[in-house]
């Protein structure tokens, strides 16, 4: 069966430091992954600054792990043993392969700069288990009917919300749907669909999607500490997008959306140099300043060659209790940017309470209950974005009308 997580942070927390006072680590063990025999541990130890007392400690957790991983059935194949200063920085690495293998270490670092990606695995990230022979080596391209990048110009627009409620809706009507969180540095799925219970799991090496509201769902958030910033260089953050569509058993896909971090960074362009998109979404508020960064999002996907397939207008306007319509942002004001830049506009979502409350409790299925204006609004912007990804399938000549005859 093999050591749960559990176990690992009970073994690693019993093993003592290397000094006169011999005190258990504890609390000084931060963070702890086990998969398929692949182990990692990451430790803040103050007490220690000696390269090579922190060393010992390495070994020490090791052999307090490995004869529990061989009685368990599945022995260390490999434990990667990060040590970090008070803020999340990696300042050295050890990392042990089989029994028969010896050690390998970074040298320490110094200062306050993040490691790079040749220097160790990311920070908070799980050890990359090698995919097991026979294993399905298929990427988002060949699973995917299409791939859908939902973006934004500027963060605070509800891009997520936008993102996950398509994909929600999609599969309501009866697409096989996969959702992956790639704003790697504020990941959200967790809260919008309620995944702060479930652990990630994985088979033969490769991540197993979650599923919920019948959509198969991966993100980041569930592979990090819950409320540990990533501190991330932008190759990390490349390594770690890119590791999340490779490394995910997403099975046959009807449409693949995927939800971009704001702005015109890193993500956006690893997933344009791997991925041959469908076509992006551009949400956008009504008020100016949104539009303003709208407009360079949508210049980012023309110059990497992407169809925008059509701007939502998020937070258009609020129903009160009275009935009454109140134009908190100044409606409108998306879809005059989407005729000025030539593209389709979906359609606009209201402020509602509803809304809030339901991505609270991660119950996205909640907003698809009939006889309200949300509803009705995110119904045309699923139908709105199914046509536009058809029209863009035959200009592409990726598909080809189909007759039928009765």
């Amino acid at each position: 069966m093999g050591l749960s997580k559990d176990d690992v942070l009970r073994l690693a927390r019993a093993v003592t430091l290397p000094s006169g006072a011999r005190a258990p680590l504890d609390d000084q063990v931060e963070w702890a992954s086990v998969c398929e025999g692949f182990f990692a541990l990451k430790l803040h130890t103050p007490a220690l600054s000696d390269p090579a007392d922190r060393g010992v400690l390495a070994a020490s957790c090791r052999a307090a792990l490995a004869p529990a991983a061989d009685r368990s059935g599945t022995p260390i194949q490999s434990l990667i043993i990060e040590f970090v200063d008070e803020l999340g920085t990696t300042v050295q690495t050890v990392r042990f392969g089989s029994p028969t293998q010896s050690p390998a270490q970074t040298p320490p670092q110094t200062g306050r700069s993040a490691q790079t990606p040749s220097q160790s695995a990311p920070a908070g990230h799980p050890p990359q288990a090698p995919k097991h022979p026979g294993a399905a080596d298929l990427s988002p391209l060949e699973v995917a009917g299409s791939i859908i990048a939902v973006g934004a110009g500027k963060g605070g627009v509800g891009k997520s919300t936008i993102a996950l409620n398509l994909a929600v809706g999609l599969a309501r009507h009866g697409k096989r749907v996969g959702l992956l969180d790639g704003d790697i540095y504020g990941p959200s799925l967790p809260t919008l669909l309620g995944l702060h219970t479930l652990e990630q799991e994985a088979s033969e090496g490769r991540l197993q999607p979650f599923l919920a509201h019948g959509v198969r769902a991966i993100t980041i958030g569930k592979l990090v500490e819950r409320d540990r910033p990533l501190i991330w260089r932008g190759p990390m953050a490349h390594g770690a997008f890119k590791q999340l569509l490779d490394r995910t058993d997403w099975g046959q896909l009807d449409h693949l959306i995927i939800d971009l971090p704001p702005g015109t960074g890193d993500v956006p362009l690893t997933m344009a140099q791997v991925l041959k998109l469908s076509g992006a979404v551009i949400v956008c508020t009504p008020q100016r300043v949104a539009q303003d960064d709208a407009v360079r999002a949508a210049g980012m996907f023309k110059q990497l060659g992407i169809e925008v397939l059509g701007v939502v207008e998020n937070m258009s306007f609020f129903v009160g209790d009275d009935a009454k319509v109140y134009d908190i942002f100044g409606r409108g004001g998306a879809e005059q940017m989407a005729q000025r830049l030539g593209v389709p506009f979906l359609g606009a979502v209201p402020i509602t309470m509803a809304l809030r409350a339901n991505s609270d409790r991660g119950d996205p299925s909640a907003n698809f209950d009939p006889g309200t204006p949300l509803a009705a609004a995110l119904e045309g912007l699923v139908t709105q974005l199914e046509n536009q990804v058809a029209l863009a399938s035959m200009r592409s000549g990726s598909s080809r009308p189909a007759l039928s005859i009765s």
